[in-house]
């Protein structure tokens, strides 16, 4: 069987399932539409969704690291993480919290945490969804528990996670923060509530009101794709803003990119010449800022 043509209003319309309506009937009711009948439409929507078991490009065992699940002080409640360091470091390195998409603390962030430890700092990334008892198997779960969070508490766990990070004996005290969509937002946000934080990296995240800008402290690292309209309808504003404050800022929109186009396990919104042009922007950052 050929592989399935997937169209930009197929994934316009993924993208307005997970993150908008999170109503799945409807969603296949569009995708049946799309495809041309209800066979064509079950073959595409897995290769619109994450596929856990592709999730790895770093072993969980690579003998490297030195890998870890983790429980420390959250803003009200104990969080839950998983800790990634690579062995053999010499001297203290700079820390990095990456932080998850909104299906939650699943393979494939571990392995990006995996990724960014194999880059030289020290990288936890946390399970948000702990206060609701951490991620579900199932992601269409995960997505609907997002919304049950709370905002201010959710940021204040972000906060809890840099303290944490910072006291680290493995760590200069350095904190920065990378996320992606949902994740990328909660970086813009932290960005904003903590003058702690030394840098942030947003990936297609919602950007905050402009008029908390002046707030930021840190440097900041901005991605996104150039077909994703839905955030992109905010660049504008937020770049307004972090220039008329005179902040340390690089926004790189990626033409021909959708949104999530940085994670490896959707076949259909990846882009890996993107994704690792992204990714070596934001490593040389980090590095700059964190040292």
């Amino acid at each position: 069987m050929s592989k399935p043509e997937i169209t930009q209003a197929m994934i316009n319309a993924y993208d307005e399932y997970t993150h908008l309506t999170l109503d799945r009937r409807n969603f296949m009711d569009k995708l049946t539409k799309l495809a041309g009948s209800a066979g064509a439409a079950a073959v595409i929507a897995p290769l619109l969704a994450a596929n856990k078991a592709s999730a790895e490009i770093v072993s969980a065992a690579d003998d490297r690291l030195t890998a870890k699940d983790v429980t420390y002080p959250g803003s009200g409640g104990e969080m839950r993480g998983y800790l990634v360091e690579p062995k053999d470091a010499s001297g203290k390195l700079g820390a990095v919290i990456v932080i998850h998409e909104n299906r939650g603390l699943n393979p494939h962030i571990r392995d990006v945490a995996r990724r960014m430890a194999l880059e030289g700092f020290v990288a936890l990334a946390p399970d948000f969804l702990s206060p609701l008892g951490g991620t579900p198997e199932n992601e269409d779960q995960a997505r609907d528990m997002f919304g049950k969070l709370d905002r201010a508490a959710t940021v204040a766990n972000a906060e809890a996670s840099l303290l944490y990070l910072s006291k680290l004996d493995a760590t200069n005290g350095k904190v920065g923060a990378i996320g992606f969509c949902w994740g990328g937002g909660l970086v813009n946000s932290l960005a904003i509530n903590s003058p702690e934080l030394k840098a942030g990296v947003a990936y297609y995240g919602a950007q905050p009101d402009a008029a908390e800008v002046p707030k930021i402290k840190a440097a900041m690292m901005l991605h996104y794709g150039g077909l994703d309209e839905r955030i992109n309808a905010g660049i504008a504003a937020y770049e307004a803003a972090l220039k008329a404050d005179g902040k340390d800022f690089q926004v790189f929109i990626y033409d021909g990119a959708n949104h999530a186009f940085n994670n490896d396990t959707s076949a259909a919104r990846y882009d890996k010449k993107a994704a690792d042009l992204a990714w070596s922007r934001t490593i040389a950052f980090l590095k700059k800022n964190l040292s």
